[in-house]
């Protein structure tokens, strides 16, 4: 029998890696795309072989159909929604009534340590649902230089955050991709197992300035700025304070922790070593530049 998947997030930076990722491999899934709009916009997925189902994460009167005859589903939270209980209380309620059988949910690395973020409220109602599930955790995005980063990095020549001089794990979203696309073919080997991503590298945001600067020709500075210096800059740039709030807990909380540690895991589950952050640098210097 063939299993039904649905993606959410599906014309994101994870979802469409997750999507091209599937295309290179052989399975017998039937593929939907959750989109909040079936009509328009999705020109991103016309390379794809799948159906598009209307799906709202702020419309909770989508969930229903949309989840309707689907066996897995592959979830992550989209940056801007953060209110838990009123978005995802709802939308995991409603995959216990359906035909769910599993849920592969995109958290972040160390989630299990900072219950103030979404992700472990998130990751709890899972557990609790008592659906089978798993968890990839994560390291930072790489993209985030091409995506919130970019521009500052082009127009100003620098990287401004307060991360001092933390170590991070990071990890392409293509390597998110080619995990997220195995856990979804061969889900009995992930059931109710928990997964870090990253490659093999901790970088400081001074090391990883270096790099892309040496990728791109151009010098980039990284500069690190006290609290109320890094709000009051990003609050003239009209960033929404929700949004400052998220950046400061990414990149400032770092500096009190313990630097996280590089995993195996998509080595071990791909068969292909993680890519590194100059790999990184080449493939993306038209947008870096």
């Amino acid at each position: 029998m063939m299993l039904k998947v649905l993606v959410t997030g599906a014309t994101g930076n994870v979802g469409i890696e997750v999507l091209s990722s599937l295309k290179k491999l052989d399975h017998k899934l039937e593929i939907h795309a959750g989109v909040r709009d079936t009509e328009f916009g999705n020109e991103k997925l016309s390379n794809f072989n799948i159906k598009t189902i209307k799906f709202d994460f702020t419309n909770i009167e989508t969930f229903l159909s949309a989840l309707k005859d689907i066996d897995v589903l592959f979830l992550l939270r989209p940056p801007q929604i953060s209110d838990v209980k009123k978005y995802f209380k709802p939308l995991i309620e409603t995959a216990k009534e359906s035909s769910i059988k599993h849920i592969v949910f995109l958290s972040v690395q160390s989630v299990e340590n900072s219950k103030i973020i979404p992700h472990h409220k998130i990751e709890k109602l899972i557990v609790d649902s008592k659906i089978p599930y798993t968890f990839l955790r994560p390291a930072y995005f790489m993209q985030n230089f091409t995506s919130t980063l970019r521009n500052d990095l082009v127009n100003n020549h620098r990287i401004y955050l307060p991360s001092g001089q933390a170590k991070f794990t990071v990890i392409d979203v293509e390597d998110i991709g080619s995990v997220t696309a195995k856990v979804l073919i061969e889900p009995k080997n992930h059931i109710n197992k928990s997964y870090e991503l990253t490659n093999n590298e901790t970088l400081t945001f001074a090391e990883m300035a270096e790099k892309i600067s040496k990728g791109i020709g151009k010098t980039i500075k990284f500069i690190s700025p006290n609290l109320l210096q890094f709000f009051l800059t990003k609050r003239k740039e009209n960033m929404p304070t929700m949004l400052i709030l998220v950046m400061i807990m990414l990149h400032y909380f770092p500096r009190f922790q313990k630097t996280p540690k590089t995993t195996d895991w998509v080595k071990i589950i791909t068969g292909q070593e993680p890519k590194s952050f100059d790999d990184f640098v080449l493939t993306n210097l038209k947008q870096l530049r």
